[in-house]
């Protein structure tokens, strides 16, 4: 009598139809407590990297040793005022900042993956982004929301992505409850609807400077880092890790369907919505400061998936620091390659993002979505 398949919580398996022979091989597993601090400790170091490297004048010591001088309370020479603000002003707030954003997309993606049981899913597949867009795009092009000052981009944005939430969810939402069908069909439809009034306001914009701009937050910068909207960015995430390592058990179980997900005590429906809510808020407050960067949020969570397999509980202590080591070289391309040019940072992950899913297609022993 052959011996029955076990499974747990988050590593489903099934015995193939035709046994082990007809069974892919799996791919290796890497440990998950060495693989987290080999990624903390290389974004300890490339944070300073990062805030070494750019477009100024400045050489790469010289850079550190600003930042070691603010850092420590140290004593700047008066002809170094202006480098010490490029260093501690404008790199260190956006070095950190591609860390906080890259961590928070890549762990949404996973949670999303798993709201919805698409392997396609990201933290743009609800349509939040698109309307955090139409938000952004009205203060860029049209000076609307001055009343807020330095907070009118990042404000509208939220506010705008908070309405294309409510409107996601009133329409989502049927007498079966929120199915992830509806969702994606929904927050699909949005983002098209959206993106195409962004669209309309690019084109109806008088002055050329200002298309520009709004071309370049739709396509993700993190040329607008301040050290205010650091905090409420890593805020956000945290919150948002906080919530998501309590339920890595049930996302788990929601990955595996909601028949399956009721039999092992987890309330699907409502489990959805709170996701629904945590990933939308969490994307907004990204958005709000980074524009809309693609792909992390898709690879990141596939890749990590890869290395560790399907248990959220893996899955989300290494797809974070993935993500943020990730976006954070991402940005120093962004301002480097084409030097004094900045190029949008969404650009970038999708030149990296493109192969990288091709391969992951072309891997054999892996299915998306799937251990």
């Amino acid at each position: 009598m052959a011996t029955p398949v076990r499974s747990e919580v988050g590593t489903p398996s099934a015995a193939p139809p035709g046994g082990d022979a007809d069974r892919p091989p799996a791919p290796r597993r890497l440990p998950v407590p060495a693989l987290v601090c080999g990624l903390l400790l290389a974004l300890l170091c490339s944070v300073p990297a990062a805030v070494g490297l750019g477009a100024a004048g400045l050489s790469f010591g010289e850079a550190l040793g600003l930042l070691r001088a603010g850092l420590t309370g140290g004593v700047v020479a008066a002809e170094d005022v202006s480098a010490y603000t490029i260093v501690w002003e404008l790199r260190l707030p956006r070095a950190l900042l591609a860390a906080v954003v890259g961590a928070g997309l890549a762990a949404v993606g996973v949670a999303l993956q798993a709201m919805v049981r698409n392997a396609l899913a990201d933290p743009f597949v609800l349509g939040i982004s698109s309307g955090a867009a139409v938000g952004a795009n009205a203060v860029l092009i049209f000076g609307a929301f001055g009343m807020l000052g330095v907070w009118a981009l990042s404000g509208a944005a939220f506010v705008s992505a908070l309405g294309a939430m409510a409107l996601v969810y009133v329409v989502a939402r049927s007498a079966q409850g929120m199915t992830p069908l509806r969702l994606v069909l929904t927050g699909t439809a949005m983002y098209y609807g959206f993106s195409s009034i962004t669209t309309l306001m690019v084109f109806a914009a008088e002055r050329g400077e200002a298309a520009r701009s709004a071309m370049m937050w739709l396509m993700g910068s993190l040329g607008g880092a301040t050290w205010q909207s650091v905090p409420i960015a890593a805020g956000a995430v945290c919150a948002g890790l906080a919530y998501l390592a309590l339920s890595a058990r049930r996302l788990n179980a929601l990955a595996m369907g909601d028949e399956t997900a009721a039999a092992l005590g987890v309330g699907a429906e409502r489990f959805r919505r709170e996701l629904f809510l945590m990933t939308a808020l969490v994307t907004g407050a990204l958005v709000a400061v980074s524009g809309t960067i693609g792909f992390v949020g898709l690879m990141v969570p596939h890749a990590t998936r890869m290395l560790v397999g399907a248990d959220h509980r893996r899955l989300l202590a290494v797809a974070p620091p993935a993500g943020a080591l990730l976006l954070v070289w991402v940005d120093v391309a962004s301002r480097t390659v084409l030097a004094p040019v900045e190029l949008p940072v969404g650009v970038l992950t999708a030149v990296i993002g493109v192969p990288s899913f091709l391969l992951l297609m072309r891997r054999r022993g892996y299915t998306f979505g799937a251990a």
